[in-house]
């Protein structure tokens, strides 16, 4: 079972906590990941582009020109695709790019995820959030007392309220309720913050 010192906000070490090997020891399934991420980002597409075909293009009724002597190809109208202003041949009409995913893969490419950043030391364990009050400039002397670079990815429980208002209005930090949590945003973020309350599957150690 995999484990990790613990930091409090000031980024001082004040203990261990054991990991849970279902969420942050497996082997990473690349396919499942790609296949759920794939899914989720087309879950988020409008799916509302349209065009017009010719049976929408209004006008249209009167034939172009006659149908002989005029030297010019026969023309029916000026609704057909190869008019400017006519309908689109084959263009795209609203429709749903939702895919379905089996709660199974969600779970093993979220555990996949984890596991590959812990893999590469990018979780990031501290006791608990004690700011008094929302605070920005408090939520940036956290992060520079962990000594966290990048783009981070903080895992909170909804309570939090502080820390949710200190930390909402930086650029680099994206904030994500603990029931939220997904491969998508774990991988896209280069480290993961967890507080212990936070933290799935996990088993305190020398606190």
């Amino acid at each position: 079972m995999p484990s990790l010192k613990v930091k409090n906000q000031a980024g001082k070490e004040v203990g261990t906590v054991a990991l849970s090997d279902a969420d942050f020891g497996r082997q990473p399934n690349v396919p499942v990941m790609h296949q759920v991420v794939t899914a989720q980002l087309a879950h988020r597409r409008a799916g509302t582009q349209s065009t017009k075909t010719r049976a929408e293009v209004s006008g249209g009724g009167k034939k172009p020109l006659k149908q002989k002597g005029t030297g010019s190809a026969r023309q029916g109208s000026t609704n057909s695709p190869h008019f400017s202003g006519g309908g689109v041949a084959l263009g795209p009409k609203p429709r749903k790019y939702t895919q379905k995913t089996p709660k199974k893969m969600i779970k093993i490419a979220l555990q996949s995820a984890l596991s590959d950043r812990a893999n590469e030391g990018k979780v990031v364990v501290i006791d608990s959030w004690n700011f008094e009050t929302p605070k920005t400039s408090a939520a940036i002397e956290a992060l520079n007392a962990l000594n966290l670079e990048g783009r981070t990815l903080i895992v909170v429980r909804r309570d939090e309220l502080n820390a949710i208002r200190s930390f909402r209005n930086l650029p680099e930090v994206q904030l994500i309720e603990i029931g939220e949590l997904n491969a998508y945003d774990v991988l896209c973020n280069d480290t993961i913050v967890f507080s212990q309350a936070s933290l799935p599957g996990a088993s305190k150690d020398g606190q």
